[in-house]
């Protein structure tokens, strides 16, 4: 079985805000695959189900973003499943641009606080992960101020398409095809210089 999690904030206040984009992208493959995720355990909204005959547990961390590595180590814990192999981590990330993609096997947080905890509570940092760019924070922001911010209305239509292209990602890494997943999505977007053409 493979744990999916995304990271975020819980609450009303936080949903569609940048630092969220990991919880919208568990809510489109759970709308997707019919996949409830409503239960609450380990400190996180979980749902089983199924995406293309693979067991899935999605699971939305409710400790808020900078201590997720709490809750995704009692459901790993739990679950016993092995996070260097069956976890996938989905977050945003500000030096993509909004809406680009990266896969990653391993590496540091890279400034996120959400991974710093989940890699000092795993202790390691051999994790699969998906990557979604919010943008980079404008010189005058506050980094809290812009990542808990919303996006403008072209950011989102952005956004909406590459949640569906996380759908696809995630189901080749399920079926262990994540060299090619990497292959195909860890690609700038070209969308300015076509626009140019």
């Amino acid at each position: 079985m493979y744990v999916i999690a995304g990271l975020g904030n819980p609450t009303k206040e936080y949903e569609n805000t940048r630092h969220n984009i990991g919880f919208m992208a568990i809510d489109r493959l759970a709308d997707k695959y019919h996949i409830h995720v409503d239960g609450c355990k380990h400190r996180a909204l979980i749902g089983k189900g199924t995406i293309n005959g693979q067991k899935v547990l999605l699971v939305k961390p409710l400790t808020y973003m900078n201590l997720s590595g709490e809750a995704l180590r009692a459901v790993i814990d739990y679950y016993k499943v092995e996070p260097t192999q069956e976890l996938i981590v989905i977050y945003d990330d500000i030096s993509l641009d909004v809406g680009q993609m990266r896969i990653r096997k391993k590496g540091s947080a890279g400034g996120h606080n959400g991974i710093k905890n989940i890699i000092a509570n795993l202790g390691q940092d051999v994790f699969l992960r998906i990557k979604i760019g919010v943008g980079e924070k404008p010189k005058d922001w506050d980094l809290a101020d812009y990542v808990l911010g919303h996006f403008d209305k072209k950011e989102f239509e952005t956004i909406q398409e590459s949640l569906d292209k996380v759908d696809a990602a995630v189901t080749l890494m399920l079926e262990g095809e994540v060299d090619r997943a990497m292959n195909v999505y860890n690609k700038r977007n070209h969308t300015k210089e076509q626009d140019l053409l």
